[in-house]
């Protein structure tokens, strides 16, 4: 856990988006409500405005848009005379005191950001080292692809994945050095990311009903996907680690928020309408085991 205070700290911009936590427990879907609004005719329909991004304990996040960066961070009232900053693996939480308003805990998110996000990149390493086995990178060694172990071959003439027999041939001399074979399958795995992600959205959209206006792979350290309200959707590579049907499950949440824009007993259900094995997938998300 990393912790700093600051005796002072400016301008929160409200931008509505909804997260997919990597190791939340979402509650149980219900019934939906024969209130439930109706679809939106694309992403440039005016929508009512959402709520906040909850984290997976609950607690509504705020957000601060800092350059091309978005953050989500907690806020706690206190009687402390400073404000503190905490950073563990469930993100950026603040304790304030009262009297303080938003703009100056925001000019010290600013002030202090270059220090924020280090330490949030830092949490990020220690999210990929439980969620996956440790590589050594060389030939031979294996790592999880769509569920299934892959091979790295090295010597090959060109770069090239045979699916029957898992093996991903790298145009690297057999003797390379491990950063660079690690750099080399990431932006393979990358690639393929971009790929499946855009054909799996391609089949959940139609079914929602909805239309998205973009997507993008992300690198969060504590989300798996987000969606904004109006209709940007970030999917987090390392996914695709994971069988297709947790890619699914990732897919169809995030388009869900298309229609419901929280986490509602509505939205769970809306999820369930078309991928009605989402919590076996979501399980096996959160676990991420070993051996995948």
């Amino acid at each position: 856990m990393q912790k700093s205070t600051t005796p002072r700290p400016n301008a929160a911009l409200d931008n509505r988006q909804l997260d997919l936590p990597l190791f939340a427990e979402p509650a149980p879907s219900s019934r939906l409500d024969p209130a439930s609004p109706a679809l939106p005719d694309s992403p440039d329909t005016p929508r009512t405005p959402g709520k906040a991004p909850l984290a997976p304990d609950g607690t509504r996040l705020r957000t601060l848009v800092l350059g091309a960066q978005t953050l989500h961070y907690r806020l706690k009232r206190s009687s402390r005379k400073s404000i503190g900053f905490v950073i563990d693996g469930s993100g950026l939480s603040i304790t304030a005191p009262r009297w303080v308003t938003i703009a100056d805990i925001e000019t010290a998110i600013g002030e202090k950001q270059r220090w924020i996000f280090a330490k949030l990149a830092e949490w990020q390493t220690r999210v990929e080292q439980r969620a996956l086995p440790r590589v050594k990178w060389g030939d031979g060694a294996e790592l999880p692809y769509l569920g299934k172990p892959i091979t790295l071959k090295l010597g090959a003439g060109s770069l090239a994945f045979d699916d029957e027999t898992r093996v991903l041939a790298l145009p690297l001399p057999p003797h390379a050095d491990s950063q660079q074979i690690k750099d080399r399958v990431t932006g393979w795995l990358q690639g393929e990311a971009k790929r499946i992600f855009g054909e799996r959205l391609a089949v959940y959209a139609p079914k929602l009903g909805v239309t998205f206006r973009s997507y993008a792979l992300s690198s969060a350290a504590t989300r798996w996907g987000s969606c904004s309200s109006e209709g940007r959707i970030r999917l987090n590579w390392r996914l695709v680690h994971f069988p297709l049907s947790v890619v699914d499950y990732v897919v169809a949440h995030e388009l869900s928020h298309l229609r419901e824009m929280n986490h509602s007993p509505r939205f769970w259900e809306t999820v369930e309408s078309v991928f009605p094995e989402f919590r076996e997938a979501r399980k096996q998300l959160k676990e991420h085991p070993p051996e995948m």
